[in-house]
């Protein structure tokens, strides 16, 4: 069975990638199934908690206040309609509720006493719980470790090469401080990328080296394919193939082997018979619901008649984890 390394070298990522692609398909669906069920598919909704305004320049993101988007600014939402939507989630098989919020980075505010709240909520729903709020410190993370918080996403989104050509307001940096806060605080770590942003193959390499060679693998990695959106700078940006999505799921799938490898933005736009290529190359886990945050995705009807066409299931919730912890101050109550 294939091991688990963190010790990739730059060259062997690069050989792994660029080898022909039936091969590399063939690969890594032999690590898939050698570490995976290939039949299990992690189903996860995303809501956006707080919409746009946000004062990053990510040249993708519909979000940024700079650009002239379609995107309605919207408050924090209440705690209340957040927990109905993650109720909802359920009922319609999601085991994973992750929550967005368009913001640089966490502010220890009544904002984030919400957010605390809504994590504490869905914890109780025994779902899995994600949150993508930005940059956090190492106290923040903590509380929303204690709050019952399962996962954190903050992906890398591209090369340390590339990066200061899609954002400049933070730096590569602080994005992996986050990472390593997060998971000092023992938070599962949800961390990937975008394609199509302009960036090159070796780019792609780099990133996957960099997430491949982390102390510990992500246990999620999200692969995004950008959906470009009128009003941001990569508006004009083509449809990135079906074959580019195998390549970087393939090869994450060989150099992370247990790590949930999520096929992400962009499958609104692929067939299922593209889609099915991806879950045979080691995709492992979608996000269902007619909406990725502010872009469109496809929907839970259309989900459920992929799986039963493909015969997947989906995967249980904290399926070979520790079960959610509830706060000491609930446990009391009664």
């Amino acid at each position: 069975m294939t091991t688990l390394r963190n010790n990739w070298t730059h060259n062997e990522v690069k050989q792994l990638f660029e080898q022909p692609i039936l091969e590399l398909l063939y690969q890594a669906a032999t690590v898939h199934r050698e570490h995976n069920d290939p039949s299990e598919v992690q189903v996860c909704t995303l809501l956006s908690i707080k919409t746009g305004g946000c004062p990053e320049d990510c040249a993708y993101c519909p979000q940024a206040a700079r650009y002239h988007t379609d995107v309605e600014v919207h408050r924090l939402l209440d705690v209340e309609e957040v927990l109905t939507k993650a109720n909802i989630a359920k009922q319609n098989g999601s085991t994973r509720f992750c929550m967005g919020a368009a913001w640089r980075n966490v502010r220890d505010n009544r904002d984030f006493d919400k957010v605390i709240d809504m994590v504490k909520g869905i914890n109780k729903m025994k779902m899995e719980v994600c949150c993508t709020l930005g940059m956090l410190t190492d106290d923040q993370a903590k509380r929303l470790k204690e709050a019952g918080l399962y996962a954190y996403n903050h992906n890398l989104d591209t090369s340390e090469d590339y990066y200061n050509e899609v954002i400049t307001t933070r730096n590569y940096g602080e994005r992996l401080d986050t990472l390593d806060n997060v998971r000092d605080a023992g938070i599962s770590v949800c961390s990937g990328g975008i394609i199509g942003m302009g960036e090159t193959n070796e780019d792609r390499i780099a990133m996957l080296h960099t997430l491949a060679t982390l102390p510990k693998h992500p246990e999620s990695v999200p692969v995004n394919a950008l959906v470009p959106v009128e009003g941001t700078p990569l508006a004009e940006q083509p449809r990135v193939s079906v074959w580019e999505m195998i390549r970087m799921i393939g090869t994450a799938r060989i150099l992370m082997p247990k790590s949930q490898i999520r096929l992400s933005a962009g499958r609104e736009a692929m067939p299922i018979s593209e889609q099915a290529l991806c879950f045979m190359a080691g995709a492992s886990s979608i996000f269902a619901g007619d909406k990725l945050l502010t872009t469109p995705n496809p929907s839970v009807n259309q989900d459920n008649l992929m799986f039963e066409l493909l015969g997947l299931k989906p995967r249980a919730a904290f399926k070979d984890s520790e079960q959610p912890k509830i706060p000491v101050e609930e446990t009391n109550q009664g």
